[in-house]
């Protein structure tokens, strides 16, 4: 029989083309499959209110609430009618505002008392929170249940899906309700054994479960399930990856005595903290193994990495390899590449006059080289002249050729995938060693799932000398003068010999938006209807500073549509302390290094997430000047993002700042930044609260690959693998 299996089944076949466009296309569902997992993201109970004090801003948001008010209001004359209405839940009220010829319907549906679910954007008008023209569906009374709209709200639990402007929630239920008898049907990738012994409940009763819960208790069995699922999948292809590199070879590299790396802490002249200490010798044990090393070493901006690195590719180099260093742009290539030059001295000049006995040469790779530049560095690699390469992606090419490759830095990972790795794989005679560094702080859970083929190592003390970052929120709206006091502790630290960043979230002359007049006047519209002015702009702040507040002051602006010569002379011009205050956009997030400056002014900082506010105020007290970072904001002070900035403001603690920016965010955002494969996976798991689920799966998981690496006696387990992997590997070959 060639039949469609039922939960591959396309779903316009379903729930018919107009609805399965927008699914595809808003929500990426495609197949019935898919709509079963899209899960409910909350339920609000029959008969109770959505808190409306906690609604987020700018977020499409369902709630559920019972009309208060009603009131049609005339402007422009009397010739523009707009209908508001009042819902509230108890704990707050929100505006909802209807205009034009649409108000008649809610005006005549939306009566004092009724209950209805509201769907829209949550918006700020005169300071008060608003729905523009939101999607409603009423609830009737319980009286007339007869008459229920909606099956699918028979029962206590009401289920609000992750919804966009096109399809609301109840029309996701509707269409829930036609696909829920093919639940019946669905494969059940967990071992019976493993099911027993955690007592978790079947996934066919699980999908019923989630969907239409009876009561909480029925909720919290399926998401036990659910959870145990993507964990356990997740875990078995990272565990299964694993097992795939622990059988391949590797050269065992091991320094000799009395060459390159002793030369180079001969001449070091500080002594390396114990943490340097402790995760070097972790570094150095997997190099001198048969098998590649696969590690993971995060550390905080500054503590160290880079040495850490340096030393262990220099132990590679004595012993007869040579270490590629990858990083993801060209001006961090060359930063690299300056800073171990710098740090190796005489050591870094193997092959000309004046170099060290044991030097080697450590050669730049970029794609943007001239050609006979990078015909030597070709050629330096193929003949083992350089030991150290430091280069961009321009490194995997096919072109590129090494002597002896047995050891690849990559910096900041998350920017890497899967494939890349297995194409510098092929560099060597054998995998060369790996190790990847990366600044943002990951969460032990998110290292286990994102980076769960790698063994991970932390620096997480700062080497002495560096200073403190005092860190405060400016409420610009609330306190006017505070704003004033920024710009005069600017001229104090300037004033002090000093410089100072000034950071905001766009660039300004838009030449995008005026190359689409369209996308200009919708852009206006929205703006003037929320009363949200258009964030800072750095252009604008750069003129209004120069003005006013820094008249005086020499100050320069650097974003990312400049050309690279002139970037690069505004960063020369900075570093030499010629410019006394940088307006820039997030370009200076990664490795700008200016020890001299102290002070950073983030503009709209509520604009920015956690993990980029602390990447961003890195940049600051690098020297020995204590740092001083001033988050500037216009958001109200019980606002979430005013939390945000005010956990910032808290903490220098990047660990514990990924924690409670995980919280904030959806996961899949995060992991959709590490490697995008993963993002497509996690629907119910929550990386931080289920961190046991997520160590406990790991372990059955290496015991399940372990015992059956094929897993040959567990097809509908290798059918769930298939598919993850399918869907990662979609991703990665789009990426190139």
């Amino acid at each position: 029989m060639d039949l469609v299996p039922a939960l591959e089944e396309p779903l316009k076949k379903v729930v018919g083309p107009a609805t399965a466009k927008v699914m595809a296309e808003h929500l990426d569902l495609h197949t019935v499959g898919d709509l079963l997992h899209h899960y409910p993201r909350r339920y609000a109970e029959r008969g109770e209110l959505t808190r409306l004090a906690d609604l987020p801003l700018d977020e499409h948001v369902t709630v559920v609430a019972q009309v208060a008010t009603a009131r049609i209001l005339k402007f422009n004359g009397g010739r523009g009618q707009r209908l508001e209405v009042t819902i509230t839940d108890g704990s707050g009220q929100v505006q909802l505002v209807f205009f034009g010829r649409g108000i008649h319907k809610p005006h005549k549906d939306l009566l004092p008392g009724t209950r209805a679910m509201f769907a829209g954007k949550v918006s700020v008008f005169n300071r008060k929170m608003q729905l523009a023209h939101p999607a409603y569906e009423l609830l009737r009374g319980d009286g007339d249940e007869a008459g229920e709209t909606v099956g699918s709200w028979a029962g206590a639990q009401l289920p609000i899906y992750p919804a966009t402007a096109k399809l609301e929630s109840w029309k996701i239920a509707k269409s829930v309700d036609m696909v829920l008898p093919s639940a019946q049907e669905a494969q059940d990738p967990l071992p019976h054994s493993l099911r027993e012994g955690r007592g978790l409940i079947p996934l066919p009763e699980a999908l019923l479960k989630i969907h239409r819960p009876h009561s909480k208790a029925d909720i919290a069995a399926a998401r036990d399930r659910l959870k145990w699922d993507e964990a356990f999948v997740l875990q078995v292809a990272l565990a299964r990856r694993r097992y795939a590199d622990a059988q391949l070879p590797a050269v065992a590299r091991r320094p000799k005595p009395d060459g390159l790396l002793d030369a180079f802490d001969a001449k070091l002249p500080f002594t390396l903290t114990e943490g340097q200490e402790k995760v070097s010798k972790e570094i150095f044990d997997d190099l001198a193994t048969e098998h590649p090393m696969h590690r993971l070493l995060q550390g905080e901006v500054g503590s160290g990495k880079t040495m850490v690195a340096l030393r262990a590719m220099l132990a590679v180099v004595d012993a007869g390899g040579q270490a590629a260093m990858l990083a993801p742009t060209e001006v961090l290539a060359q930063q690299h590449h300056r800073s171990i030059v710098e740090m190796m001295g005489e050591l870094a000049e193997g092959g000309m006059l004046g170099g060290a006995e044991h030097a080697t040469k450590v050669t730049l790779l970029t794609g943007s080289m001239g050609a006979a530049a990078r015909r030597q560095a070709l050629l330096d690699l193929v003949t083992g002249d350089a030991g150290i390469v430091i280069g961009t992606h321009a490194l995997i090419e096919d072109k590129v050729q090494f002597h002896d490759l047995g050891l690849v830095v990559v910096d900041e990972q998350h920017r890497f995938g899967v494939e890349q790795r297995d194409a510098l794989r092929g560099k060597g005679k054998q995998p060369p060693h790996l190790l990847v560094m990366t600044a943002t702080p990951i969460p032990r859970t998110v290292a286990m799932t994102v980076f769960g083929d790698l063994e991970t190592s932390v620096l997480d003390q700062l080497p002495a000398g560096r200073s403190p970052i005092a860190s405060h929120v400016v409420p610009a709206e609330d306190k006017p003068h505070f704003l004033a006091r920024a710009w005069e502790r600017v001229r104090e630290e300037v004033e002090n010999g000093h410089q100072a960043y000034v950071v905001c979230p766009r660039i300004g002359d838009d030449a995008d938006e005026a190359a689409d007049p369209k996308k200009a006047k919708k852009k206006a519209e929205e703006e003037a209807t929320a009363e949200k002015r258009p964030p800072l702009a750095v252009v604008e702040v750069a003129e209004q500073l120069a003005r006013g507040p820094l008249s005086g002051l020499k100050v320069e602006v650097l974003h990312g549509r400049m050309q690279p010569d002139d970037k690069d002379a505004v960063m020369r011009r900075f570093a030499a302390g010629e410019t006394q205050v940088l307006v820039a956009t997030t370009v200076i997030e990664v490795g700008v290094n200016v020890p001299n400056a102290t002070a950073m002014v983030i503009m709209d900082a509520d604009r920015f997430g956690v993990s980029q506010l602390h990447q961003l105020r890195g940049r600051v007290g690098r020297g020995s000047a204590p740092g001083l970072c001033l988050l500037v904001t216009d958001m109200p002070e019980a606002s979430p993002a005013r939390g945000r900035l005010g956990a910032v403001a808290s903490t220098l603690d990047g660990f514990e700042l990924s924690r409670i920016d995980l919280e904030q965010r959806r996961e899949g955002d995060v992991l959709g930044q590490a490697q995008s494969g993963v993002r497509s996976s996690l629907r119910m798991l929550a990386v931080i609260d289920d961190e046991e689920i997520i160590a406990a799966a790991r372990e059955e998981a290496v015991s399940v690959v372990a015992d059956d690496p094929e897993l040959e006696r567990l097809p509908a387990l290798r059918t769930a693998l298939d598919a993850l992997l399918d869907a990662e590997r979609e991703q990665y070959l789009d990426k190139g």
